[in-house]
C-alpha cells in the first residue's frame, strides 16, 4: 500500500538526506506494517502493528481495537492450529491476512513410527574406535526400539518426554521456558572396536515396535571409525576460524581459531569436525595436513614488547596450537592447547597495562596464563599466528584529557543498523528502523565531533553493509569504543502494547561497564523504562579490539514508544544524552 509523504524534517550530510520522522498518522489511510500476507508461525498468538487515521475506527474481525493518540495499534491475537483469517476494517478501507499456525517440535505421526527428523546420526559421522557411538530417535511413549548396524542391534531405551528448549530470543519478553512433548525420546550407545577399523560401519537401521505395528528406516546418516594412532590433522586457513561448543550454528561460539592454528580430527558430523581441544570447525576453514601425528608442542619463555599503544605478548611455540581466551571485567585468561611448559623465565618489566603475569599447566595439553591489569578496564585485545610465534596484543587506554567534556583525538566508531535492502524492525506506519538508526547515528556524530571525538560511521546513507564489513571496519579503525545503533522489536509471541523501554547488549567482558553505565545513564535522564542489559552473542558485539556495544533505543512496534521514537523534541533529548553519557564513561575511566 502507497505510504503519505513522510514529515519534512530532514538532516542534509554532504549528498545524504536523512528522513527524521514519519508523517503523523492522522494523514494516513489503513496500513498494516506486520505481519505479512500468508505468514507462518510456531507461537500461539500473534500480534498485528499498523495505523490509520485517529478519527475512524478501526475493527479487527468485526471488534472495535485499542489505539494510540496518534492511531497506532498493535492487538495481541490467539492463533488456532492451521489457517487464521484476519479483517481489518477502516471505513471503506479493508485488509485481509492469513496467518497459518504451524507445529513446533516433535509430532508423532498418527499411523505410528518415528518422528520424522528425529533419527540421529542425522549426517555421516566420523567417530573414534572403542568410543561410544550414540543412536537417539523420538517415538511413542510405549513404544520398543532398537538400531541394527554392523551386525550388532543396540536397543534404544525411553529416556521419558522430550523437552524443548525455548527460542533464545523469547528471553527479550520473559517467556523463556522449555516446553514438554508427548512423546519420548529414545537413546541407546555403543563401541566398536579397534579391531574393525578402518572400516565404514555402514548405515543404521531403526526399528519400532508400537501397538502390534513394525516399523523400520535407514537412518539419514552413516557411521565411520577413526583410526586414533593415525589421526586427521588440519590447519585453519580462515583469518579467525569460528569455533563452536558443537556441530552447527545452534551451537555457542568459543575463541576463534587464528589463521594457522593446528589440531587432530577427533570426529566428524557432516561439514563440521570436531578438534581434539574440544571445538568444532566446519571442514571448508581448514585443509588437511600431511602429517599424521597429534599436534603437540613445547613451550618455555614468553617475551613482550611494549608500542605506543599496546603491549605485545610472544609465546613462541613449535608449531600453531589451538587458543581460547576467558575475560572478566577484571583479568584475562589465556589457554594455550595441545602443550607443554618447558618454562623457567618469564619477563615483565614496569609495563604500562600489566600488572602481573602467571601461569599453570592445568593438564598435561593445557597451560593457563593469567593476566592481571593496572586498571579494572580493558580496552581490548588480538590474537594472531606470525609463523609459529602466538602475538597476543593488548591495547593501551586511550588518552582522554580531563577538561570536562573534551574528547579531542578520541576514536569513536557509530554503527547505523541494517540499511539498504535491510529496513530492520518496521513502526507501525511502515517507518523502517534503518532510517532512525541513521538519523541518530549522523547527529550523535555530529555532537561527538564538536567535542573534539574522531568519529566514523560504518555507513552514512541508505546503503546495504554486511555484518562481516562492520565488523572488519571495527578492526581496522580500533576505536576507543564502538557502538551499533538499533531499535528493537520481539518474536511472534510478544505483546508490543506491554514491552517497552531501553535495552544494551554486550558480549567481552571489556564491554560490560559501558554497556551498564549507558543504561543507567539513558534511562534516568530520558525518563525510558529499562528493558534490561543482556550478554548476547551479536555480531557487532564480538568484535574484541575494542569494547562494543548494541543499543536497542526503544521498540519500533509499540504504538506508545513509536511515538516517542519519531518525536523530534525526543529525539535531540536522545543524541544529548547519548552524547554526555559516553562523554562521561570515557573520562571515568582516566
Amino acid at each position: 500500500m502507497t505510504m503519505e509523504s513522510w514529515l519534512g524534517t530532514m538532516i542534509g550530510v554532504g549528498m545524504v538526506m536523512v528522513t527524521a520522522t514519519p508523517l503523523m498518522a492522522q494523514t494516513q489511510p489503513l496500513f498494516l506494517a506486520y505481519p505479512p500476507q500468508n505468514h507462518q508461525t510456531s507461537s500461539p498468538t500473534i500480534f498485528f502493528i499498523g495505523s490509520a487515521a485517529p478519527d475512524v475506527t478501526v475493527t479487527l474481525n468485526g471488534q472495535v481495537i485499542e489505539r494510540s493518540i496518534q492511531g497506532n495499534f498493535a492487538p495481541v491475537i490467539p492463533l488456532q492450529m492451521g489457517e487464521n483469517q484476519f479483517i481489518f476494517q477502516a471505513g471503506s478501507q479493508r485488509i485481509e491476512r492469513t496467518i497459518t499456525r504451524i507445529t513446533r517440535g516433535a509430532t508423532l505421526p498418527a499411523q505410528g513410527g518415528f518422528v520424522p527428523g528425529s533419527l540421529t546420526p542425522a549426517v555421516p559421522i566420523s567417530r573414534p574406535a572403542d568410543k561410544p557411538i550414540c543412536f537417539t530417535a523420538i517415538a511413542p511413549t510405549d513404544a520398543t526400539a532398537s538400531v541394527t548396524l554392523a551386525g550388532q542391534t543396540i536397543p534404544l531405551t525411553p529416556q521419558g518426554n522430550v523437552v524443548q528448549l525455548p527460542a533464545n530470543n523469547t528471553i527479550l519478553h520473559g517467556e523463556n521456558q522449555p516446553q514438554v512433548t508427548a512423546a519420548d525420546q529414545y537413546k541407546g550407545c555403543q563401541r566398536f572396536t579397534s579391531e574393525q577399523l578402518p572400516t565404514l560401519l555402514g548405515t543404521p537401521q531403526f526399528n519400532l515396535q508400537w501397538r502390534g505395528q513394525n516399523f523400520s528406516t535407514p537412518g539419514p546418516g552413516s557411521v565411520t571409525l577413526l583410526d586414533d594412532d593415525r589421526p586427521q590433522v588440519i590447519a585453519v586457513t580462515s583469518q579467525a576460524g569460528v569455533a563452536r561448543t558443537g556441530p552447527g550454528t545452534d551451537y555457542s561460539r568459543l575463541t576463534p581459531l587464528p589463521q594457522g592454528s593446528q589440531a587432530s580430527v577427533t570426529g566428524r558430523d557432516g561439514e563440521w569436525l570436531r578438534l581434539d581441544y574440544g571445538g568444532w570447525i566446519k571442514a571448508d576453514e581448514t585443509i588437511t595436513l600431511p602429517s599424521q601425528a597429534p599436534s603437540r608442542s613445547l613451550i618455555r619463555s614468553v617475551g613482550y614488547q611494549v608500542f605506543g599503544d599496546r603491549t605485545e605478548m610472544r609465546f613462541p611455540l613449535q608449531l600453531p596450537v589451538p587458543v581460547t581466551v576467558h575475560q572478566t571485567e577484571t583479568g584475562f585468561t589465556l589457554s594455550l592447547y595441545n602443550t607443554t611448559a618447558q618454562t623457567d623465565t618469564i619477563r615483565i618489566d614496569n609495563d604500562p597495562i600489566i600488572r602481573n603475569l602467571t601461569w599453570q599447566q592445568i593438564g598435561p595439553d593445557r597451560i593457563d596464563y593469567y593476566f592481571t591489569f593496572k586498571t579494572d578496564q580493558q580496552w581490548g585485545y588480538d590474537l594472531l599466528y606470525e609463523g609459529t610465534t602466538l602475538i597476543l596484543s593488548l591495547r593501551h587506554p586511550p588518552r582522554i584529557s580531563s577538561q570536562p567534556g573534551n574528547l579531542q583525538g578520541v576514536k569513536i566508531l557509530l554503527d547505523p543498523g541494517h540499511g539498504g535492502s535491510e529496513a530492520g524492525a518496521v513502526g507501525p506506519t511502515g517507518y523502517p528502523e534503518k532510517d532512525i538508526n541513521l538519523l541518530i547515528s549522523l547527529r550523535l556524530a555530529d555532537r561527538l565531533r564538536a567535542q573534539g571525538a574522531n568519529v566514523h560511521l560504518t555507513r552514512t546513507g541508505d546503503e546495504f553493509v554486511s555484518l562481516v564489513d562492520r565488523q572488519i571496519q571495527i578492526d581496522q579503525m580500533q576505536p576507543a569504543i564502538a557502538l551499533s545503533i538499533h531499535y528493537n522489536a520481539l518474536p511472534d509471541s510478544g505483546n508490543p502494547n506491554e514491552t517497552d523501554g531501553i535495552s544494551i547488549f554486550w558480549y567481552n567482558a571489556q564491554a560490560a561497564d559501558l554497556a551498564n553505565f549507558l543504561q543507567r545513564y539513558l534511562v534516568q535522564n530520558l525518563g525510558r523504562n529499562s528493558h534490561g542489559v543482556y550478554w548476547n552473542n551479536l555480531a557487532l558485539t564480538r568484535p574484541t579490539i575494542a569494547p562494543a556495544v548494541l543499543l536497542e533505543l526503544g521498540f519500533m512496534i509499540s504504538p506508545q514508544e513509536f511515538e516517542w521514537i519519531t518525536n523530534p523534541q525526543a529525539q535531540e533529548q536522545l543524541v544529548q544524552a547519548l552524547a554526555t553519557g559516553i562523554t562521561i564513561w570515557l573520562q571515568q575511566q582516566r
